[in-house]
């Protein structure tokens, strides 16, 4: 998901102005060595700025620089194998993201069993999405919303950044639990599908929070709800879809993994660390700039909600007959 350049630039030079690194570990603990960490994304969107942010605490914290690799390609599958495959000694680390639960099921073949082949080390932060709707749409809540798609079945075009993104199960959920019939329209990318929306060339979009809130502000597109379980500190008047749809609950998730045979005392090492710039208010806030909510909590914990999001949209990708290119 790329965002508004005004955004990225606001972003980034927040994370230029945090705490800079300061050798402050001995050599003899770990890390005594640079540290990388694995975007599977390009520069410039929601995951990378997390990595970013995340990368500068952790060098200030632990003495030792978080260098930021982004390794895009094949749904962050291949940025995903290169971790799998590295020396297990915490010196290769893997932001996880929400694809990675979708792809599980979504690739038929993979090389690499995420759940087996990546140790979770501790959950970051959830971005909400919201549903987003053109103007011309005449409905102006979930209900109006879903009572006009069950007037039109099939003449209802939502975006969504690509076969599998989180924008496209995120919709295809809504189709499940509501009962509607809408035509999937993939764009690549969350910036483009929000392109769609803006020309009416399709109607409706389950757009990451902060890709489209500044449209939402200015009335170019009108917010329905937003897909987390509690609404959005950002529009705060905005209901949840859980109001209206039982049991629908979307987010993009964001953590940090290492491949699965690192030593416990590393990942554990890691947690406590990764907890405390958490808990700082400052990252708190640069999080909650982004839109999301600062998450933390022990690996056991991130290893519980990564099984539980595999299991929940895999469901969704069988429901829907999705496949990757």
């Amino acid at each position: 998901m790329k965002l508004p350049r005004r955004t990225f630039l606001r972003l980034a030079a927040g994370a230029a102005a945090l705490p800079a690194w300061s050798p402050i570990a001995s050599a003899d603990t770990y890390p005594s060595r640079p540290v990388h960490i694995i975007v599977g994304y390009p520069p410039g969107g929601t995951a990378d700025i997390v990595a970013r942010l995340m990368g500068q605490w952790l060098s200030e914290r632990l003495g030792t620089p978080f260098i930021i690799e982004n390794r895009p390609g094949a749904a962050t599958n291949l940025g995903t194998e290169m971790v799998v495959r590295a020396v297990p000694d915490g010196y290769t680390l893997l932001l996880i993201t929400s694809a990675n639960f979708i792809n599980a099921t979504l690739y038929e073949k993979l090389n690499f069993n995420f759940i087996r082949d990546i140790a979770p080390i501790v959950g970051l932060s959830r971005e909400p999405a919201v549903m987003v709707v053109h103007p011309s749409v005449p409905a102006k809540t979930v209900p109006e919303f879903i009572a006009y798609a069950k007037a039109n079945p099939g003449q209802i075009n939502f975006a969504s950044g690509g076969i599998g993104a989180p924008s496209h199960v995120f919709g295809e959920l809504f189709k499940m639990l509501a009962g509607v019939n809408m035509v999937h329209v993939p764009y690549r990318g969350a910036g483009p599908a929000l392109t769609g929306v803006l020309g009416n060339q399709t109607q409706v979009d389950f757009s990451p929070l902060s890709a489209a809130i500044e449209y939402v502000r200015t009335g170019k597109l009108r917010a329905l709800a937003v897909s987390t379980a509690t609404r959005s500190e950002l529009l705060p008047d905005l209901p949840t879809m859980s109001e209206f749809v039982p049991d629908y609950e979307a987010s993009n998730w964001y953590g940090i993994g290492t491949p699965g045979k690192t030593p416990t005392e590393v990942i554990d090492s890691l947690n406590k660390e990764t907890n405390g710039v958490l808990a700082d208010q400052r990252m708190k806030a640069r999080i909650a700039d982004l839109g999301e909510t600062a998450l933390g909590g022990s690996p056991t914990e991130a290893a519980k909600q990564i099984a539980e999001e595999t299991e929940k949209w895999g469901k969704v990708v069988k429901f829907c007959g999705a496949r990757a290119d």
